[in-house]
């Protein structure tokens, strides 16, 4: 039996019939002996689907990558495995055109034995498996749990000892459910181990592999990052005399792009200004097709955690060849804007240059040198340059409030993390006039790169951000009624109608709220090959271009540009262009895949540096009111959590969804959107993120009173 299984692996209970020869009553000893080599456990199957020797691959099946071996091969298992034995090693040879395959992905293929293993060949690509839980290994006996770390999971896991993986008590663990129950829990197996939860900076691991992010460069990668020189002056024109400057936050990790600003001395432009915005060529270094390029597109953009960055490129090129330091000559792409006495653009014109950065600054030097004390380690270089663009900017900014973009007051929250691996402390960025400037540059080169591709009728990705729809904004209409606003839902929407209302909330009880329920009131912005403006921005168009070495959409942007203004023979090519709306897709989702991976991050940062705090009493704004419960956020750190509605009192409260407020069905004591609360701090678990908070006393504000009603009506155009 077993010999004829070896022969004909997946043969049914009429194959074996056959094979063997069997023929009338001894088909019922056939049966008992299937049974009996099923219990034995030297057979697994059953007679529909077939038999097989446990440990035996049939020759097409769905196996999933694992990672890779030293060399950068493809490693996978099969995706069913019922022996007790490790399952042998299997190496993928090829793959499909497309992304390249990264751990968790699973694969339909075909398997050829050779004497070290299996080699696989792709025949279809079937996804990442949603099967999968990353938890914490807790040993309680004999008996092994594993702890989902996402709040939503119902269950812990078990795990049987053969199928622990080696993994130790506090391990964080990428578990695989498999069928069955023990002990009431759900059963699964450990696939991958990253270390103890013990360990410095897992938070972030939780969040890298909880998404799916990629970490390690594969090997070939990394060979053509190293193979990788200096770049020459042949071809490029060269901007090594103006004293071009980066200004970045103090703990930047690159420095992709360099500004300078001077008089324009054509007597025609009576007051005028030239800006120069330059930009890292990494579009010289990551060429289309290329192991870099590849990987790059894969992962798709940079992703920051507090203490550490997932590059999309290898540290040589990221923070090295593409890194515009000071005083060394780097390959640029650049644009050279005129405007005139108030900030109005006259044309503008993209150059493939070689730069020397004349000064590395930060967003405090430059404000205190634009605040008329600048720090004495400055330059005289630095100096003047800073002074030619604070006075540039000064006209850039006329241009803007006629523009008029959406002004939101969002602050930056900063998680500084110790030597130790713990958050040492949690603060709001201060908002500057330099990062304003800086921010104006790069909008206005953007736009630029957008209406020079234009122009050129070349294939382009847009950033996109569509008007709020409908829904959002009847929601939003609704809200304003209940605290006294009048909000006409059928007029042309544009920035300048929410920044009204942002204005009038200023200096009251709905200031900060405000700023949040605009905020989730626009669309969310993403990349894509048809053009529909960019709402927030106020503008017709526009296109990222300023940031190639952290996002992939300004690489593709920069490719266009050198193909279309004929910069080179590395630009964008033709199968690229046919592929723009499928790599708008993939860069959009890529992009959401590291806000989330952040926000999460940050989320489990704060409660470990909360953990010490439980019990303790904070001012809180309510930022969210749900049937469940309110969202809090605590002034100060910006910590924000769960109050639950059982919370709130004795009586029933019940969901004003329309007033977005809790209402009491006896007193009929309300909390609302925006209100500020007195919480206690009753849980803090790092291992999910949350806080869960209790009311300590009466609400920390008398009742509002209820404004008169303002209405909100379009203004009339203003004149350019």
């Amino acid at each position: 039996m077993l010999d004829a299984l070896a022969a004909n692996p997946g043969a049914t209970k009429r194959d074996l019939t056959r094979l063997l020869g069997i023929k009338g009553s001894d088909r019922i000893v056939l049966k008992r002996v299937l049974k009996e080599l099923e219990i034995e456990g030297l057979l697994a199957g059953s007679r529909r689907r077939g038999y097989k020797r446990p440990g035996d691959l049939p020759e097409v099946t769905v196996l999933e990558i694992t990672g890779q071996d030293p060399d950068g091969e493809l490693l996978a298992r099969p995706q069913r495995w019922e022996s007790n034995e490790e399952p042998p090693p299997i190496i993928v040879v090829d793959g499909e055109a497309g992304p390249a395959l990264g751990p968790g992905e699973r694969i339909l293929a075909r398997l050829t034995e050779t004497p070290e293993g299996f080699e696989a060949r792709v025949i279809k690509r079937l996804g990442t498996s949603a099967h999968r839980a990353l938890g914490v290994v807790r040993l309680k006996g004999h008996h092994v749990r594993i702890v989902p770390i996402d709040r939503k999971s119902k269950s812990e896991f078990s795990v049987d000892p053969h199928d622990r993986g080696g993994a130790k008590n506090n391990e964080l663990v990428l578990a695989e459910p498999i069928a069955g129950r023990a002990s009431g829990f759900p059963r699964a197996r450990v696939v991958e181990r990253f270390g103890s939860m013990d360990t410095p900076k897992t938070v972030s691991l939780i969040a890298i592999h909880a998404h799916g992010i990629p970490t390690d460069f594969p090997k070939d990668v990394l060979d053509e990052a190293e193979r990788a020189g200096a770049a020459g002056r042949h071809g490029r024109t060269d901007l090594r005399n103006i004293p071009l400057v980066t200004i970045d936050p103090e703990d930047a990790r690159d420095h992709d792009d360099a500004v300078w600003a001077g008089p324009d001395p054509d007597p025609a432009n009576k007051g005028g200004h030239i800006c120069l915005v330059a930009i890292a060529d990494v579009a010289h270094y990551v060429t289309p097709g290329s192991p870099l390029d590849k990987e790059a597109y894969k992962r798709g953009n940079s992703v920051y955690f507090p203490d550490r960055v997932v590059p999309m490129l290898p540290e040589k090129l990221s923070a090295d060849l593409c890194s515009l330091k000071e005083g060394v000559d780097r390959p640029c792409l650049a644009v050279r804007m005129v405007f005139d006495a108030h900030g109005r653009k006259r044309h503008h014109e993209f150059l493939r240059g070689v730069m020397r950065s004349a000064a590395r600054l930060t967003y405090a030097q430059a404000q205190h040198a634009f605040d008329g004390t600048p720090d004495a380690k400055l330059s005289e270089t630095a100096k003047e340059s800073l002074a030619a663009l604070w006075k540039a900017y000064g006209a850039l900014i006329e241009e803007r409030e006629v523009r008029n973009p959406l002004d939101l007051d969002l602050p930056e929250r900063r998680i500084e993390i110790g030597t130790d691996g713990k958050v040492k402390s949690i603060a709001f960025r201060e908002r500057l006039e330099s990062m304003r400037l800086i921010e104006e540059f790069m909008v206005l080169a953007n736009v630029a790169a957008a209406e020079s591709l234009e122009k050129a009728r070349m294939p382009l990705i847009y950033r996109v951000h569509d008007e709020p729809s409908k829904e959002k904004l009847f929601a939003f209409s609704d809200y304003l009624k209940t605290i006294g606003m009048n909000f006409a839902k059928g007029q042309v929407m544009k920035p300048s109608v929410f920044n009204r209302i942002l204005e009038r909330a200023k200096g009251g009880l709905y200031e900060n709220v405000m700023n949040d329920v605009v905020l989730r009131t626009q669309s969310q912005a993403i990349y894509g090959p048809n053009n529909l403006g960019h709402f927030g921005l106020n503008l017709a168009k526009y296109a990222h271009f300023t940031s190639p070495i952290r996002r992939y959409a300004d690489l593709i942007v920069h490719r266009a540009l050198i193909r279309a203004l004929k910069l080179g023979d590395d630009g964008l090519t033709d199968r690229e262009a046919a592929r723009l709306g499928e790599i708008a897709e993939h860069i959009s989702t890529t992009e959401r895949r590291a806000m989330a991976a952040e926000r999460d991050s940050n989320d489990r940062y704060i409660a470990a540096f909360m953990q010490d705090r439980i019990g303790a009493i904070f001012l809180a704004r309510i930022t969210g009111v749900t049937s469940f419960g309110l969202f809090v956020r605590l002034a100060g750190t910006g910590a924000e959590g769960l109050l639950p509605a059982r919370a709130l009192g004795a009586e029933y409260f019940r969901h004003d969804e329309r007033r977005h407020a809790m209402i009491g069905d006896v007193t009929g004591t309300t909390y609302s959107l925006g209100d500020l609360v007195r919480v206690r701090l009753t849980e803090a678990a790092p291992l999910t993120g949350g806080l869960r908070f209790n009311l300590a006393e009466a609400a920390a504000q008398p009742p509002h009173k209820v404004r008169p009603p303002i209405s909100i009506k379009p203004r009339s155009k203003r004149r350019r």
